[in-house]
């Protein structure tokens, strides 16, 4: 069984090097609070800017909660994460879906673009998982966007 990946975009008033930054560096501040796997809401949201890095949130009492890890890291072009987290969104180093986001220049913008692959991994569940993710990677890349527009270099 295979299910079509999951792709969303949308256009950032930004360069690719101020958004890919903004992307990676602030993760945790334009990700909703509360729309993580972690039982707390978030302080950071940390990507270690590197291959094998890890993919992982901080909360209020310095709780780590793992989502997954760097798999490329290509600044400002591409990013590419291991997402591990299962149907439940608790981290399963056994599972392995891709995120992978790409920053095109577009004029004095981005056009990023996520796509969430490999989707059939989540096995019986992989449909149910695809709606759901379907419809929330493109809020969340709208949140994005916003932050991207509030924050210029």
């Amino acid at each position: 069984m295979t299910i079509a990946p999951i792709v969303s975009t949308v256009e950032v008033r930004a360069r690719p090097e101020r958004a890919f930054e903004l992307f990676t560096r602030r993760f945790g501040e334009w990700w909703p609070k509360g729309r993580t796997p972690a039982a707390s809401p978030h302080v950071e949201v940390v990507l270690e800017p590197h291959v094998e890095g890890r993919w992982f949130e901080i909360d209020a009492a310095g709780v780590e909660t793992h989502w997954g890890k760097v798999l490329a890291w290509d600044p400002p072009a591409r990013l590419v994460l291991a997402w591990q987290l299962n149907t439940r969104f608790e981290y399963d180093p056994a599972l392995t879906t891709e995120v992978e986001v790409t920053f095109a220049p577009k004029g004095d913008a981005t056009l990023i673009t996520l796509e969430h692959r490999h989707l059939e991994r989540f096995g019986a569940d992989a449909d149910r998982m695809a709606g759901q993710l379907g419809g929330g990677w493109p809020g969340f890349l709208r949140n994005f966007a916003d932050y991207a527009s509030d924050h210029p270099a």
